[in-house]
């Protein structure tokens, strides 16, 4: 489904839509057109990403700037900016005619509960296993 698209006949209500979660509410003739904050899971899935969100963390940088550090083209640099202004790991600045991206790293959290929740999860699984590993062994030896 592409950005923006809403199903025939779906009218969205502003008083029902999250503003967390959304970029843009547009009424057009009593129906809303929406767009989706992208997913921070999204952003740091792809490695150019993570490279740009690591350059801008150390210090605020242009687009020309970050473009320069990989082997693509401004273009492609500029989206994956855009991708990650937005679901908000960096911000735009405007500097007289210079636009510099700044890191916002907050809506990295919302990662480190999920890898923290995963590892208490595995953590658990890996106990039992332990757990029953050692019942087993010790069966064999009292067999013996």
């Amino acid at each position: 489904m592409a950005p923006g698209y809403v199903p025939r006949g779906l009218i969205y209500e502003k008083r029902k839509i999250c503003a967390s979660k959304c970029l843009r509410v547009c009424s057009q003739s009593n129906t809303c057109i929406l767009e989706i904050r992208r997913d921070v899971f999204q952003a740091i899935a792809d490695p150019t990403r993570r490279q740009i969100i690591e350059m801008v963390a150390r210090q605020p940088l242009n687009v020309n700037t970050i473009a320069e550090n990989f082997e693509v083209s401004r273009q492609a640099v500029s989206l994956h900016v855009k991708i990650l202004t937005e679901c908000g790991l960096i911000v735009i600045k405007k500097q007289g005619r210079e636009r510099y991206c700044e890191a916002r790293l907050e809506q990295l959290k919302e990662v480190t509960t999920w890898v923290d929740h995963c590892q208490q999860f595995w953590a658990t699984q890996f106990k039992s296993l332990d757990s029953y590993l050692q019942k087993v062994q010790s069966g064999k030896k009292s067999h013996k």
